[in-house]
């Protein structure tokens, strides 16, 4: 696992001077959050414990859905559009793929 992880991220960083979104998903929750490589800081960030998110009864499809949906809108509020994906160690199916393509939707290019 952790060579894919490394892998991914030295294609991200070698290939783009983007920022990175980079999405990690444990057995319970998802996460999202744009990364600045060059000062080592998070700009936006979005997840399934956040309030709002948890108080809806939602299955996790929906979940990577609706966090999708809202780190695009907080990174397009900022003026970003065109950010790196950064999967980690995950390929990209399943939970992954629904959270890039709700961001997709919402008009962030990557």
């Amino acid at each position: 696992m952790k060579d894919r992880k490394q892998r991914v991220r030295f294609k991200n960083k070698k290939v783009s001077d983007r920022k990175r979104l980079s999405v990690f998903r444990s057995n319970n929750h998802i996460y999202a959050q744009l990364i600045d490589d060059s000062n080592g800081t998070t700009l936006a960030s979005s997840s399934s414990i956040e309030k709002s998110i948890k108080e809806k009864s939602l299955s996790r499809k929906e979940i990577a859905e609706v966090i999708g949906k809202s780190i695009a809108k907080k990174i397009i509020s900022k003026g970003i559009q065109k950010v790196s994906f950064d999967r980690g160690k995950y390929k990209y199916h399943g939970l992954i793929k629904i959270l890039a393509d709700a961001a997709r939707v919402e008009g962030l290019n990557f």
